[in-house]
């Protein structure tokens, strides 16, 4: 794995990430025990150098139950460091260094988990995120909705099958959890176990929250009841007016925002893909409000199955933790698995036997006798200066049938090929790959033809 250690981006600037256990009144201890140290050894005499560094805990604390999947890694220095696991993290680091009230940004780049891989499904140890994220402070629920409609353009511009775009609130999760009866204690850990419903039966989640983590069988079950539900803004309206529900202010407020959000999100025409889900949960500790995640509703293919392509939500205190008075600054964002996009689109492409262009070459420029470089040569230069994508073999002598091959396989739209008879006559042959249709053409009217035939094709 051709992994470096955690690097920011987005400024090109490159940060060690210590992830250390020491709380505040330890660092403060350690930090007075060195002081004393230092003056005793005759201060700043030029003699002894000291260099007091706090520890960041960057990472820890910010991903509940998936911290096991971080990697982790020691310097020549013996301090602990970390492999960047997401792009969130590191995007509240840097607002917060900067003191950064006001963005909206994308980034892709490489992250790291200490997973079990499974390459059909885009399953890897290291992988691409692309992120879009918004931070600054404005009316409720419009970014999210923005945010929301990047991911429907996405999925559906891909054309990589039927889609659902699953949207819940942690605000209206822990209300539910507060109501049915968990023990605030309990919150994280059984989120990340509802977390496990799109992989798992009810039956096992319930298991898993009584037999291992302790809950009562009447809250799991009344936990069971709520999860069940799918709907839109109706639902909405619905739980805003249920008994149980009702009675938490959290969960309101969480259901208020998911009702504005519906609206926002009916005049961005985007209500045909999502649903409200209460079976959402994502298990990531920063998330404070609205949480979403897309899912193909067939995987594209039948054989082809990689669980969700994009997810995210709100995360408004990330960036206080971070900063060193604790100054909040609001945050949504989305990230879109690049990987598990390109599974898909490779599995479908394969299933269906049609041809991935892996090129953006137009034209390639042919030969169909030897000693005919220097006029390929040419010709090429032509088609360049006139800003068209053609290429030709590197060959001095190449085969045709080579040649028309190679096309074929790239998916090279057209082919211009020289001949002695076609030199004579002052013309070159097009020919259309995929229907193998062949015609002669002016030599000055070469690049004209095929800017048409190529955006007659696009």
């Amino acid at each position: 794995m051709n992994a470096t250690l955690y690097r920011d981006t987005l400024d090109e600037k490159i940060f060690q990430i210590p992830v250390c256990g020491f709380c505040i009144l330890q660092i403060d201890e350690e930090v007075a025990k060195l002081l004393e140290l230092k003056a005793r050894l005759g201060g700043d005499d030029g003699k002894h150098q000291f260099v007091l560094k706090t520890a960041k805990e960057t990472l820890t604390g910010k991903y509940g139950e998936d911290s096991k999947l971080i990697y982790d890694l020691k310097d020549q220095g013996g301090e602990l460091l970390s492999l960047r696991y997401d792009l969130t993290v590191p995007f509240a680091r840097y607002l917060a260094m900067n003191k950064i009230t006001n963005i909206k940004r994308y980034h892709i780049a490489k992250v790291y988990r200490r997973d079990n891989p499974a390459m059909t499904r885009g399953r890897y140890r290291e992988f691409y995120q692309c992120d879009f994220d918004i931070a600054g402070q404005y009316d409720a629920m419009i970014p999210d909705a923005e945010c929301l409609k990047i991911v429907y353009e996405i999925l559906s511009q891909l054309d990589l099958g039927d889609f659902r775009i699953k949207v819940n609130d942690r605000r209206i999760l822990d209300g539910m959890f507060a109501v049915c009866g968990v023990p605030d204690d309990k919150f994280r850990t059984i989120c990340s176990t509802v977390d496990k419903l799109d992989k798992m039966p009810w039956e096992d989640v319930k298991k898993e929250m009584v037999n291992e983590k302790g809950l009562s069988e009447e809250a799991a079950d009344q936990i069971g009841e709520y999860v069940s539900m799918q709907g839109g803004m109706d639902l909405a309206e619905r739980l805003l007016q249920d008994q149980k529900m009702s009675q938490s202010k959290q969960a309101c407020a969480g259901l208020s925002d998911i009702k504005l959000l519906f609206s926002y999100l009916q005049l961005f025409q985007v209500t045909d893909k999502v649903v409200f889900d209460l079976s959402l949960a994502r298990g990531l500790d920063y998330y404070t409000g609205i949480i979403y995640e897309a899912v193909l509703s067939q995987a594209g293919v039948e054989s082809v199955s990689v669980g969700s392509v994009a997810g995210g939500g709100r995360y408004d205190g990330l960036v206080g933790m971070f900063d060193p008075k604790g100054r909040k600054v609001p945050c949504v964002g989305v990230s879109i698995g690049i990987e598990r996009i390109f599974s898909i689109m490779e599995q479908k492409a394969e299933a269906s036997a049609e041809k991935v262009r892996t090129t953006e070459v137009q034209v390639m420029v042919a030969s169909a006798q030897k000693n005919l470089l220097e006029e390929r040569l040419k010709l090429v230069t032509e088609l360049w200066n006139a800003g068209i994508k053609a290429e030709v073999m590197y060959k001095k002598n190449p085969k045709l049938l080579s040649q028309l091959q190679h096309c074929e396989e790239s998916g090279i739209p057209l082919v211009a090929i020289l001949g002695e008879q076609e030199l004579k006559d002052g013309v070159v042959k097009l020919r259309v790959v995929a229907t193998r249709e062949e015609v002669d053409i002016c030599r000055a009217d070469l690049i004209e033809e095929v800017r048409r035939r190529t955006s007659d094709a696009s």
